[in-house]
């Protein structure tokens, strides 16, 4: 338990270290959760500060995701490793942590991202073959809404539904973090959700087909 508990902490810091609070500190102190939607993820980094400090911010995100998967499968020191405990359901509990602390970061004053780009940098180092097919949802959601936070929540729902699909017999870990992280960034984007039934939430023009 000691090892669950230590490893899901730190997955928890890491997911605290934003990239767009980052980027923007290294940038004279900018902090985007004061401009734009007020959020601190790469959508509301693009549309504040351009395309490099978006890149800087998904980079970031990214990695600390991928980092989050490694972090159950190495020896820490004066961290014994526990023979009883299930890997695959420590890497889950790591998995969770790093987007709960990506979304509620305590470095942060917890208002933080929505959690997508990190959970697709876990993917990646869980089962980099549930990508494509997330992508693909994400991409025509936005293509044919504009909306980029329901186009998150619907990908975050697609990945549960493409490890169920691909992964045969699907891992009851994977299963249940999947479905726990489709439910936090679901949650996590509740505003977003309640502008879009208001008609007042932003539209990502450049790739809303029927924008143009």
């Amino acid at each position: 338990m000691l090892e669950l508990a230590a490893k899901s902490l730190l997955a928890y810091l890491l997911g605290s270290l934003l990239g767009s609070l980052i980027i923007g500190w290294l940038r004279g102190g900018i902090d985007i959760r004061s401009q734009g939607s007020g959020n601190a993820g790469g959508t509301n980094a693009l549309r504040t500060q351009g395309a490099l400090f978006a890149i800087g911010v998904v980079i970031i995100d990214v990695g600390k995701g991928w980092l989050a998967t490694r972090l159950a499968l190495v020896s820490l020191p004066g961290l014994p490793i526990d023979p009883d405990l299930d890997r695959a359901w420590l890497t889950a509990a790591c998995v969770f942590s790093v987007v709960l602390g990506h979304i509620y970061p305590a470095w942060f004053d917890f208002r933080g991202g929505k959690g997508g780009a990190t959970l697709v940098g876990a993917t990646l180092g869980l089962e980099p073959k549930l990508i494509l097919p997330v992508l693909a949802v994400w991409l025509i959601i936005v293509m044919c809404t504009g909306f980029v936070g329901l186009a998150t929540v619907c990908a975050a729902l697609a990945l549960a539904a493409a490890a169920a699909w691909l992964l045969q017999p699907p891992s009851p870990a994977l299963m249940t973090l999947f479905i726990a992280t489709a439910l936090l960034i679901a949650y996590a984007h509740r505003d977003n959700l309640r502008r879009m039934l208001a008609g007042t939430e932003n539209r990502a023009r450049r790739l809303w087909l029927f924008g143009r």
